[in-house]
């Protein structure tokens, strides 16, 4: 493990859990951090413990490394975890820079090791349900996307990485907005080809709230709205609010806040996914939720009542 903080705890209960991994070591500048994890994970008392990442690297040899660290981190931290012959898993977002991002997925081709991006969405049933359909051609092709995120990031980050510069490589936009940006780029399969954008730092070093238009290749639009100075969301353990909508050709996605996805044809008519598109990933340990709420009015003038469709798989 390279950085042991408060994202790094959720991968080393994962990874606990099963049986072909081990976790060797950990790598944290920050003794507390270190104390901290290790007081939470009684196991890792046998794990030896650096404050420089690059010492766990040349002496323990791992087979691969979890990063979790300050973002601006991330790039050095994985090249050198390659030179070094591991595997990585690397917390979003992958880089800061577009040159690095280049320099990086060059030397990750020619590594011939497995990286992988913190973006979890990819095994999201509704996401790989939406990305499914557009990709099959059954809805036709994008026309526009809509999508806002709300979050009281500012508030919750004021005094920590995050809103250094130098070391957050960016506000809201860079941290939980990169989730947004991601998941509607890997669902649609569009590629940018303009974009436009204003963004204010709300009295801060960083970015918080930010507008984005976007023109994709092939004709497509889409209009991004980051706010990161939003009123915190009372008994909402999700900590921010996200609505995507989707209109293809034939039709409309809808995903609210994650967990609720409507599917609405051009005749009015709606279109539940079936439950069996609504498949979890084989992996252990993966829960989600599908809500399917229907739109518009009945016959007989009123709303339909909500229907609600559940999947999910155990955990062990």
């Amino acid at each position: 493990m390279i950085g042991v903080g408060r994202i790094s705890q959720g991968h080393i209960s994962a990874l606990s859990d099963r049986d072909e991994v081990q976790i060797v070591g950990i790598a944290d500048p920050s003794e507390a951090n270190v104390a901290k994890t290790v007081e939470q994970h009684a196991h890792l008392a046998v794990a030896k413990r650096f404050a420089d990442y690059r010492c766990l690297l040349d002496q323990l040899k791992p087979d691969a490394v979890v990063i979790c660290t300050p973002h601006t981190q991330h790039f050095a931290q994985t090249m050198d975890a390659l030179d070094a012959g591991a595997h990585a898993l690397i917390e979003k977002p992958m880089v800061c820079r577009v040159a690095d991002a280049k320099v990086l997925l060059r030397r990750i081709e020619s590594s011939g090791k497995v990286v992988g991006l913190s973006y979890q969405r990819h095994v999201s049933p509704q996401f790989r349900y939406v990305r499914d359909r557009i990709a099959s051609g059954s809805v036709g092709n994008v026309q526009f996307i809509t999508a806002v995120q709300q979050q009281n990031w500012k508030r919750r980050t004021i005094g920590t990485w995050r809103q250094d510069p130098a070391q957050s490589g960016g506000g809201q936009l860079n941290d939980s907005g990169s989730h947004l940006l991601d998941v509607i780029l890997w669902a649609t399969g569009l590629a940018p080809d303009t974009v436009s954008a204003f963004i204010d730092n709300r009295g801060t070093q960083v970015d918080i709230n930010s507008a984005l238009n976007v023109r994709f290749v092939g004709g497509a639009m889409g209009a991004f709205s980051i706010v990161g100075d939003a009123p915190e969301i009372v008994g909402d353990t999700s900590e921010f609010w996200e609505d995507i909508t989707i209109w293809c050709d034939n039709g409309a996605f809808f995903v609210r806040n994650g967990s609720e996805l409507e599917v609405q044809l051009n005749d009015g008519s709606f279109a539940p996914p079936p439950s069996s598109d609504m498949r979890a990933p084989h992996d252990r340990g993966y829960r989600s939720g599908v809500g399917i709420r229907r739109r518009g009015r009945g016959a007989d003038g009123n709303r339909p009542r909500r229907r609600q469709c559940t999947m999910s798989r155990p955990t062990p």
